[in-house]
């Protein structure tokens, strides 16, 4: 199985927002434990790094980055990417088009996010995180 894991579930895990930070932790975990493969779109590196920066040193990022990329995989951006995302009119966000346009070229069976609604129109089935952990423990 492939999930391409949206930004807003490593918030989750690294600023520990409860009710969340449990099952965003359970992800990841079994991601480094490689019970399924795991993406992340390359711009939620940035995002991350930028969001942190008020609960981690420079330093502290720089670790935590450097762990995400040795537990997923990081799906590029490309201008055929950008490109489709600006195209595509049926989504309102850009950032999730953009998440939607890397699950797509990983070939995700899954997007696990909070935000499935932002997701409605997209090729790759958005789950929460509560879904797909059910959903593993049927496989």
């Amino acid at each position: 199985m492939i999930i391409l894991v949206d930004t807003n579930i490593i918030l989750d895990l690294f600023l520990q927002r409860e009710p969340y930070a449990g099952e965003a932790q359970e992800i990841m975990t079994k991601c480094a434990e490689r019970e399924f493969v795991g993406y992340l779109a390359a711009h939620s590196i940035p995002n991350l790094f930028y969001i942190l920066r008020k609960n981690y040193s420079q330093s502290e990022r720089r670790r935590l980055i450097k762990n995400l990329c040795d537990i997923f995989y990081i799906s590029d951006l490309s201008a055929k990417k950008v490109i489709s995302a600006i195209e595509n009119e049926e989504f309102t966000d850009f950032e999730d088009c953009l998440q939607e346009e890397c699950a797509v070229e990983a070939m995700a069976d899954y997007i696990v996010t909070r935000n499935t609604d932002d997701y409605r129109s997209s090729r790759v089935k958005a789950v929460e995180p509560e879904e797909f952990l059910n959903l593993l423990q049927g496989n």
